[in-house]
C-alpha cells in the first residue's frame, strides 16, 4: 500500500453517527424558510387574537355558618342539629352543582333567551345592553337555536323575520320545558309588527317593547335567539366552580364562573347565592313548618269541639233556670276537669306517638315529621331521635340530584337513618306504656269523682259536665295557640346559614383570555420549531452528499480538488475562460496529480488519467474535457479518449463527428491513426467513441484496446480516459487497469451516500488504485451558512486574479440578499 492507498474500514457510512454540525448548517441554509414560517405563525396568532372574544372570570364569596335560632330554648325544641358546619359545607358544594338548583337560577334569569347583534366576526351577546325587551309567553312554544331578526323601522314598528331550512322546527314551551316539532308554512318568514303588540306565531310568542329613555335608530338590526333550557342548565352546571377560599377558612366558599359577558356572570353568581340562601332557609324552616301544619290541624279539631260545647251550653241555659251548686260539688267538678284535661293531654301524646310509629313503619320520606313538643312530649330521647332522623332525611334529599341511586353515600345515610329509627321505635314503645299507665290512673280518679256527682240532680250534673268540656276545650285551644305562636316565632326568627361576604361585581377586571402574549409566544415557538423539525426530517431522509466534510467522514479516500458550479454553456471553461476561478481549480487538480504520479512523471511513456463517477450527471465528461485542456495548455501532448461507448457526449464540444471512433478501431474497421482527430486547442487530440456498439463491455476487454493504450502512451504525454459511470456498469472497472490515476467525481447535493460504500469496497479490494475524489458543484461556507464560489474561495484577494463572470440583474440581487 503506497501513501495514496488508505484503510477505509473506519469510515464505513453505516457506522457514522448524527452530524450535528451539518444539521446546523442545513438549518442556517433554510433561514428564509424559518423567517417566513415565523411570520406566518405570528400572522395566524394575530388573526386568532383578533377574532376571539374576550373571556372573563368573576367570583363571589359566601360563608356557611351554624346560626342557632335566638328564640330556641329547651322548651321549644322545634329546631334540630344539622351535623355541624363541615357537613353543611359539603352539602352546599354538592347542591350548587345539582341540576335542580341550576334550573331555578336559569329560570329566574331567563338565560335561555339571548339578545344578539352582528359583530365583525361573530354575534355579540347584548344581554342587558339591548335597547329592547321581549316578554316571552312561557306557556306557548318558542323556536330553538334560530336567529329571529328584528329590524326597527321607526319608533313604533319593526320587521320580524327568520329563515328556516326545513318545514318543521323544534320548539320548547318554557313553562313545562316540553319540546315539540312545529310545522312552518314558509321557509322565509317576514312580517311587520308594532311595539307592545302581542305576537302569536307558531314559532314565536311574545311582546316586544322598547326600554325607557332609549332611542333606536331606524333600520337598526338585532336578533333574538332561544336556547334549549336543558342545554343551558347543563352548560352552567358544568361551568360554575365552588371551592373553599383557603385551608384555614373551610366554611368560606368562593364561587367563580368564566364567560364572555361580565354582566351575565355577575347576575348568575349573585342569583346562585340568593336562591341558595332561600332554599337553605326553607329547608331549615321545614321542621317548624311541619309542626305548624300539625298544630293547625289540631286547632281545627279543638275549635270544632269548642263550637259544639258552646252550643250545648247555650241550649242548656235556655232550657233550664240558673241555679246554685254547692261549693263542695264545684270543687269536685274542678278536680274532675283537671283529671280530664290531663287525660286529654296524655291521649294527644299517645295519638301522636301512634301516628309517628305508623309513619316510621310505612313511609320512607322522613322530612315531614312534626315536632314532638307540639303535643307536650318532652322525652329527650324522642326529641333527639326525631331531630336526627329529619336532618339525615333532608341531607339525603339534597344529594339525590347529584348522586346515583345505589351509591355508597346513600347506603351510609340509610344505615344511619335505620339505626336512629330503631332506637326511636323502642323509645316510643316504652313511652306509650308509661302514658297508658297514667291514663288508666286518671280514668280511675275520674270514675271516683264522677260517682260523687251522682247525688246531684241530673240537670246540675249535665251543667257541670258541659262546663267541664267547655273549659277543657278552651284551655286546649289556648295551649295549641301558644304552641303555634311559639313555632311561628321560631320560623320567623330563623335566618339562613349562608351569608354573602362579597357579591360578584364587575370592577373592570382585565380578561383572562385569549392570552395574546401566550399566543404570540406559542406562534413564535411553533414558527421556529416546525420548520426545524421539517429540516430534521428532510435531513434524516436525505441520503445525498452535501459537504466536503461528509465525504471525509464517510471515506478515507483523499479529496483531490473542488469544482464550483459552471455557469457557462460551453464545457471548455479552461480554454475559453482561462482566468476564471474554475479554470484555476482544474490547474490545482493538475498540480495535485503530480504527487500521485510521483516518479512516473520522469518516465518517457505517457501517463493515463481515468475520470469516472457513480452515475451520469455528476460532471465526469466536464472534468475529462477540462483536465485534457489544462494539460494541453501546459505544453503536454494530450489525447482525450471517449470510452463511454454507451452514451457518448464529448464530440459535440469539439465540433467533431462521432461517426467513426475507437469502436471502429476495436472492431478492426479502421486504423488507430484514422480515428484520432486534432482539435482547435494546441497539443490536444481527441479520440471519439464512435457508433454505439451492441457489446461495449466485450470491446473494452479486447486486446486491441490494450494495444491502442500502449501505442498512445508512446505518442502522448497524457491520456485522459472518459469512462462510463462506475455505479451503473462494469466498463469503468475494466478500464481501471489502464489508469495510472483515477478521479472519482462526486457532485454535491446529487451523489448518494450509498455510492461511497460501493467505491470504498472496490478500493479496499484493490480493484481501483490511486483513487481520488473531485467534488463538483462545491459551495464554500461563508458566515455560518453557505456561500457560493469555486475551489477553496479566494475572497477579495482572488478577485484581482480571476476573471469576473457576467451576472444578470436577478443574480446580482440574489447575491446581495445572500450577503445580508
Amino acid at each position: 500500500m503506497n501513501q495514496y492507498e488508505y484503510d477505509i474500514g473506519e469510515n464505513d457510512p453505516s457506522r457514522v453517527g448524527f452530524d450535528f454540525k451539518g444539521f446546523l448548517y442545513k438549518i442556517l441554509n433554510f433561514w428564509k424558510f424559518i423567517v417566513l414560517s415565523i411570520l406566518a405563525a405570528l400572522a395566524i396568532a394575530y388573526f386568532v387574537n383578533d377574532r376571539k372574544e374576550n373571556i372573563y372570570r368573576l367570583d363571589s364569596l359566601i360563608t356557611i355558618d351554624n346560626d342557632q335560632n335566638p328564640f330556641f330554648t329547651a322548651n321549644t325544641s322545634i329546631s334540630f342539629n344539622w351535623g355541624g358546619v363541615s357537613g353543611k359545607v359539603g352539602n352546599i358544594i354538592t347542591e350548587i352543582k345539582t341540576r335542580s338548583h341550576n334550573e331555578l337560577v336559569i329560570d329566574s334569569l331567563k338565560f335561555y333567551k339571548q339578545y344578539l347583534e352582528e359583530g365583525k366576526y361573530h354575534f355579540k351577546d347584548l344581554y342587558k345592553g339591548s335597547p329592547f325587551e321581549v316578554k316571552t309567553l312561557d306557556s306557548k312554544p318558542q323556536v330553538l337555536n334560530k336567529n329571529i331578526g328584528l329590524r326597527f323601522l321607526d319608533e313604533d314598528t319593526f320587521e320580524l323575520f327568520v329563515d328556516f331550512e326545513t318545514d318543521k322546527v323544534q320548539c320548547q314551551i318554557y313553562k313545562t320545558k316540553e319540546k315539540l316539532l312545529i310545522s312552518v308554512n314558509e321557509t322565509s318568514f317576514s312580517k311587520t309588527f308594532r311595539l307592545g303588540q302581542t305576537i302569536n306565531l307558531p314559532f314565536f310568542n311574545g311582546v316586544v317593547t322598547k326600554k325607557q329613555n332609549v332611542t333606536i335608530a331606524p333600520n337598526s338590526l338585532f336578533y333574538l335567539k332561544y336556547l334549549n333550557f336543558d342545554t343551558v342548565v347543563n352548560q352552567y352546571k358544568t361551568a360554575i366552580n365552588i371551592e373553599p377560599d383557603s385551608k384555614d377558612a373551610t366554611s368560606v366558599l368562593r364561587l367563580s364562573l368564566v364567560g364572555k359577558n361580565k354582566a351575565k356572570i355577575v347576575d348568575f353568581l349573585n342569583a346562585t347565592s340568593a336562591i341558595l340562601r332561600k332554599t337553605e332557609l326553607a329547608r331549615k324552616n321545614l321542621y317548624a313548618t311541619n309542626t305548624i301544619k300539625f298544630i293547625d290541624s289540631s286547632l281545627s279539631n279543638v275549635n270544632d269541639d269548642i263550637k259544639d260545647v258552646t252550643a250545648k251550653m247555650n241550649n242548656f241555659r235556655k232550657e233550664n233556670k240558673v241555679f246554685d251548686i254547692e261549693v263542695e260539688m264545684l270543687q269536685v267538678s274542678e278536680q274532675l276537669k283537671n283529671y280530664e284535661q290531663n287525660r286529654l293531654v296524655e291521649e294527644s301524646k299517645l295519638s301522636y306517638l301512634n301516628s309517628l310509629e305508623n309513619y316510621l313503619n310505612q313511609k320512607t320520606d322522613y322530612t315531614k315529621i312534626a315536632a314532638p313538643t307540639s303535643v307536650g312530649i318532652e322525652e329527650v330521647n324522642i326529641l333527639t331521635s326525631v331531630s336526627q332522623i329529619t336532618a339525615l332525611a333532608i341531607e339525603r334529599q339534597e344529594i339525590e340530584y347529584s348522586t346515583q341511586e345505589g351509591s355508597v353515600i346513600f347506603e351510609e345515610l340509610d344505615r344511619r337513618i335505620n339505626a336512629e329509627k330503631r332506637v326511636l321505635l323502642e323509645t316510643i314503645e316504652v313511652t306509650k306504656r308509661t302514658i297508658g299507665s297514667q291514663i288508666n290512673f286518671m280514668n280511675k280518679e275520674i270514675g271516683r269523682l264522677e260517682s260523687k256527682l251522682l247525688n246531684l240532680p241530673k240537670n246540675q250534673q249535665e251543667y257541670l259536665k258541659i262546663r267541664r268540656s267547655l273549659d277543657i276545650s278552651t284551655e286546649a285551644y289556648d295551649i295549641y295557640q301558644a304552641k303555634r305562636g311559639e313555632a311561628a316565632i321560631v320560623k320567623a326568627a330563623n335566618i339562613s346559614d349562608i351569608t354573602v361576604i362579597d357579591e360578584a361585581k364587575d370592577i373592570g377586571d382585565a380578561p383572562i383570555g385569549p392570552n395574546k402574549s401566550l399566543n404570540y409566544m406559542l406562534a413564535l415557538i411553533l414558527g421556529v420549531f416546525l420548520p426545524i423539525l421539517s429540516v430534521l426530517v428532510l435531513y434524516l431522509v436525505d441520503n445525498t452528499i452535501h459537504t466536503r466534510e461528509e465525504v471525509e467522514r464517510l471515506s478515507s479516500i483523499p479529496v483531490l480538488g473542488l469544482l464550483g458550479k459552471s455557469k457557462y454553456a460551453n464545457n471548455l471553461i479552461v480554454y475559453d475562460k482561462p482566468k476564471s476561478a474554475i479554470a484555476e481549480a482544474f490547474r490545482s487538480i493538475r498540480s495535485s496529480l503530480k504527487f500521485i504520479y510521483g516518479k512516473q512523471m520522469s518516465e518517457e511513456r505517457g501517463k493515463t488519467l481515468m475520470v469516472t463517477s457513480s452515475v451520469s450527471g455528476e460532471g465526469k465528461t466536464f472534468t475529462s474535457i477540462n483536465m485534457a485542456t489544462v494539460y494541453a495548455l501546459s505544453g503536454k501532448k494530450t489525447i482525450l479518449l471517449g470510452l463511454d461507448l454507451r452514451k457518448p457526449k464529448i464530440f459535440g464540444d469539439f465540433n467533431i463527428s462521432n461517426d467513426t471512433g475507437i469502436v471502429n478501431y476495436l472492431i478492426d474497421n479502421e486504423e488507430l491513426s484514422n480515428v484520432i482527430y486534432s482539435t482547435h486547442i494546441e497539443n490536444l487530440d481527441f479520440l471519439p467513441s464512435g457508433p454505439i456498439p451492441p457489446n461495449p463491455s466485450e470491446l473494452l476487454m479486447s486486446d486491441r484496446l490494450h494495444q491502442a493504450i500502449e501505442q498512445l502512451r508512446k505518442d502522448y504525454d497524457m491520456i485522459i480516459l472518459d469512462t462510463p459511470p462506475l455505479g451503473l456498469v462494469t466498463d469503468a472497472l475494466e478500464l481501471s487497469s489502464y489508469a495510472d490515476a483515477t478521479i472519482f467525481m462526486i457532485r454535491l447535493d446529487y451523489t448518494k451516500k450509498g455510492m461511497l460504500q460501493l467505491i470504498n469496497s472496490k478500493y479496499k479490494a484493490g480493484e481501483i488504485k490511486n483513487l481520488s475524489f473531485v467534488l463538483n458543484f462545491y459551495k464554500h461556507k461563508a458566515r455560518y451558512g453557505y456561500g457560493y464560489g469555486y475551489g477553496y474561495g479566494y475572497g477579495l484577494y482572488g478577485n484581482s486574479y480571476h476573471e469576473k463572470e457576467e451576472q444578470s440583474i436577478l443574480a446580482k440581487v440574489k447575491n446581495f440578499v445572500r450577503k445580508l
